[in-house]
C-alpha cells in the first residue's frame, strides 16, 4: 500500500517523498489502525489521511472545526484533481444536494463535516449505509479538557466507535501534550491506538521575544522587515486589536483588523482579503487562524504574551507552514499576566487551575534564559538535538548577558539555601532586592545575609533571573506553591564549577538566520517575483487563495531548477500532473521568458546545486 501511495502522493501532489513520521501515519490507516498522530503545523499532517483516502475503497470522512477550514482543503484538493467535498452551513441547499447526490453514486473520495453535523439526527444512520474507509477526526485536541481549544461538541465524537466499530478511526493535532493525547484517546474510544508523535519542532520559525517598550515602534520594527509580505499581529484584547489598526493604517500599512466584536460580513471579507493576498497584514484577537490554512505566512508577531504554550505554537505556527523561514516575535509585559488572570477569572474551578498552570509555564518562556526552541520542545516532552538552534535571539546572540552572571546565580541560589528551600520565586526575589514587605519581617528574613544583596536591582529584574535558573535546570519549582530547591547542577554554581546564562534585553540588529538564508540558495529572486506575480493572475482569474495554485516553496523550486518544459516542471516539489497540465504552459513561457531576458542557464540540475 505504501508504493501505490507513494505513486499517489507524486501523481496529485507532486512530492516525491514523505515528511518525518507520515509514512508510519499512513501505515497505520492501511492496516487498519486506530491512531493519534500528533505533526506540527506544516509538517504535513492532512496528507496522512487524504493520501491514503485516494487509492482504498470507500468514502474518508473528515471531522473538522470551523468551516473556513474546510473550504480551504475542499478547494486544495480539488485543484490536484481529487474528488472531495464539504457540507456545512455556507452551502445553499442546490449546493448541499448536488453534495448528497455524489455521495449516494459513489463518486466521492473525502467528506468534511462539522461534529455537530456528523452527530445529528439521521446522518450517522446515512453514513451507516455507506462504505467507509476512515474517520479522520482533524483538529482532536478540540476533544481533551487538557487542551488549549477545547470544544464540547468534539466530546460526542465517542460514539462513532460504537457505531462504527469496525471502521479505522485516525485523531490528527498539531499540538497536544502526552496528557492531551491520552484524553483523546479516552475520549473518543479508541481501540488500542497508536501514538505516532513527530517533533514539536519547527526549524524554519526564528523565536524573537522582547520586553514590550513601545509596542507600536516595535511592531513597525518588524514589519518593516518584511514589506509586500503577508504576516498577522495577536493582540489579547479587542480593544488593543482597534487601537493597533489605527496607528498602523495611520502610518501607511497595508493592514486590517479581525476580532468576534466586528460583524460576520465584515470578517469575513476582511480574512478573505488576507488569504486572497490584497491586504498584506491581518491584526487580530485569537478568534483569527485556526481556519486559516495558507501557507505563505512570513511573520507573526504577539503584542502581548499568550496564555499558554500550546496556544503561542498553534499560533506561531501559522507561519511558514511551506517549510521556509519565517519569524515570530513576541513583545509581553508583566502586565499579560494580570490581564489573562482577570479574563480567565470566570471559568470552572477546574479549567480555572489547568488554565493558570498553563499560563506560568507561558510566562517562565517569556522570561527563561533557554533557547526558545528547545523549552518549547522540553514543554512537550521532548528534546532539541544540538546546542545551537541557529532560529532564535537566544542562539543568534541578540540577547546580552550578565557579565557577572556566576556571581549573581551564587547570590540567588545561596539566598535560596538561607530561605531552607521553603519559599517560592517571588519571595526570594523581595529577600535578595531587600524588600520591607512584612511576610519578610515577620519571619526574620531581613537579618539573612543574603538579604539586599541584588538592591540594585528591581524585584522584577530579579525574579526574571529567578525564572532564567529555573529554566536552565539550576533550580526546579516543587509542590502547589512552587517552593525553589536547587538541583545537582545548581550546586556546581554554587561551587564555581559551572556559570549560567542570566540575560538582560539588547536591542541588537537582527542577524540573519541560516534558516533563511539556505531557504534560498540557488533562488532566482527576480523570477520568483516574476512567478509570484503571474501566480496572483492566476488566482484572481480562478478565484482561490494564491497558495492553494501553487506554494511559495514551490515557486522558489521553480526559480531554482527553471524548468523548460512539461516532464522537467514535474521535478519541481509541489507541482502534480494535474497543475502540470492545467498551468504548465504559461509557468514554462514565463520562465522562458525571464531566462532568455537575464541570460541565465535553464534545466539546473538539482543533484549538482
Amino acid at each position: 500500500m505504501i508504493e501505490d501511495i507513494k505513486k499517489t502522493l507524486a501523481k496529485y501532489w507532486g512530492y516525491d517523498d514523505f515528511l518525518p513520521s507520515q509514512k508510519r501515519a499512513m501505515e497505520c490507516v492501511g492496516r487498519g489502525t486506530d491512531s493519534i498522530v500528533v505533526l506540527p503545523t506544516g509538517g504535513g499532517k492532512s496528507l496522512c489521511f487524504q493520501a491514503p483516502a485516494v487509492i482504498m475503497q470507500g468514502l474518508t470522512v473528515v471531522v473538522s472545526p470551523l468551516i473556513s477550514l474546510m473550504k480551504d482543503q475542499v478547494d486544495a484538493l480539488r485543484e490536484c484533481g481529487i474528488s472531495a467535498a464539504r457540507i456545512d452551513s455556507s452551502l445553499s441547499a442546490d449546493e448541499q444536494q448536488a453534495v448528497y447526490s455524489a455521495l449516494h453514486s459513489r463518486e466521492l473520495k473525502l467528506l468534511y463535516l462539522s461534529p455537530e453535523r456528523l452527530v445529528s439526527d439521521g446522518f450517522v444512520e446515512m453514513l451507516g449505509s455507506m462504505k467507509l474507509s476512515l474517520i479522520a477526526i482533524d483538529e482532536a485536541h478540540c476533544v481533551s479538557m487538557w487542551g488549549h481549544d477545547f470544544r464540547p461538541e468534539y466530546r460526542q465524537l465517542g460514539m462513532l466507535k460504537k457505531m462504527f466499530p469496525d471502521v479505522t478511526i485516525g485523531a490528527y493535532t498539531a499540538t497536544a501534550t502526552e496528557q492531551v493525547r491520552h484524553d483523546i484517546a479516552e475520549q473518543l474510544n479508541l481501540k488500542d491506538p497508536e501514538m505516532l508523535v513527530g517533533s514539536f519542532d519547527r526549524p524554519n520559525l526564528v523565536y524573537k521575544i522582547r520586553r514590550r517598550t513601545n509596542k507600536v515602534k516595535q511592531v513597525c520594527a518588524v514589519l518593516d522587515r518584511h514589506k509586500g509580505e503577508s504576516g498577522i499581529i495577536y493582540c489579547i484584547r479587542r480593544k488593543d486589536v482597534d487601537g493597533m489598526f489605527s496607528h498602523l493604517s495611520a502610518k501607511g500599512y497595508n493592514i486590517l483588523p479581525y476580532h468576534a466584536g466586528m460583524a460576520d460580513e465584515d470578517r469575513k471579507k476582511n480574512q478573505d482579503l488576507f488569504i486572497n493576498e490584497k491586504v498584506d497584514t491581518i491584526v487580530a484577537t485569537i478568534a483569527f487562524g485556526m481556519g486559516i490554512d495558507k501557507s505563505n505566512v512570513r511573520y507573526v508577531v504577539h503584542t502581548g504574551m499568550p496564555k499558554s504554550l500550546e496556544h503561542y505554537q498553534q499560533e506561531t505556527g501559522r507561519a511558514g507552514r511551506d517549510g521556509l523561514e519565517a519569524e515570530c516575535c513576541l513583545f509581553y509585559s508583566g502586565g499579560d499576566y494580570g490581564t489573562w488572570k482577570s479574563l480567565m477569572s470566570d471559568m470552572q474551578p477546574e479549567s480555572y487551575k489547568i488554565a493558570m498552570v498553563k499560563l506560568n509555564h507561558m510566562y517562565n518562556y517569556c522570561t527563561g534564559g533557554a533557547c526558545r526552541h528547545k523549552a518549547i520542545l522540553r514543554y512537550f516532552g521532548q528534546d532539541l538535538d544540538k546546542d545551537n538552534c541557529a532560529a532564535c535571539d537566544m542562539c543568534l546572540g541578540e540577547m546580552d548577558c550578565l557579565d557577572n552572571a556566576l556571581e549573581t546565580a551564587q547570590k540567588i541560589l545561596s539566598c535560596v539555601v538561607r530561605l531552607e528551600q521553603r519559599f517560592g520565586g517571588g519571595y526570594t526575589a523581595l529577600v535578595l532586592t531587600g524588600s520591607n514587605d512584612k511576610r519578610i519581617l515577620e519571619n526574620n528574613h531581613d537579618a539573612l545575609s543574603t538579604y539586599g544583596l541584588l538592591s540594585d536591582y528591581s524585584k522584577h529584574t530579579v525574579h526574571d533571573w529567578i525564572e532564567q535558573l529555573e529554566g536552565q535546570d539550576y533550580l526546579r519549582k516543587v509542590g502547589d506553591y512552587n517552593v525553589l530547591n536547587i538541583t545537582e547542577k545548581g550546586l556546581q554554581v554554587l561551587k564555581g564549577n559551572e556559570t549560567p546564562r542570566l540575560l538582560k534585553p539588547a536591542e541588537k540588529p537582527a542577524k540573519a538566520s541560516r534558516v533563511v538564508e539556505d531557504s534560498w540558495e540557488g533562488v532566482d529572486r527576480g523570477l520568483f517575483e516574476a512567478l509570484r506575480k503571474l501566480r496572483t493572475t492566476i488566482a484572481r482569474k480562478k478565484g482561490v487563495p494564491a497558495y492553494i495554485v501553487f506554494g511559495d516553496a514551490t515557486l522558489r523550486d521553480m526559480a531554482r531548477l527553471r524548468p523548460s518544459d512539461h516532464t522537467r516542471l514535474l521535478e519541481v516539489k509541489g507541482v502534480g500532473e494535474k497543475k502540470s497540465r492545467q498551468y504548465g504552459d504559461v509557468v514554462v513561457a514565463t520562465i522562458k521568458d525571464y531566462c532568455k531576458a537575464h541570460s541565465i542557464d535553464m534545466d539546473v540540475d538539482r543533484r549538482r546545486m
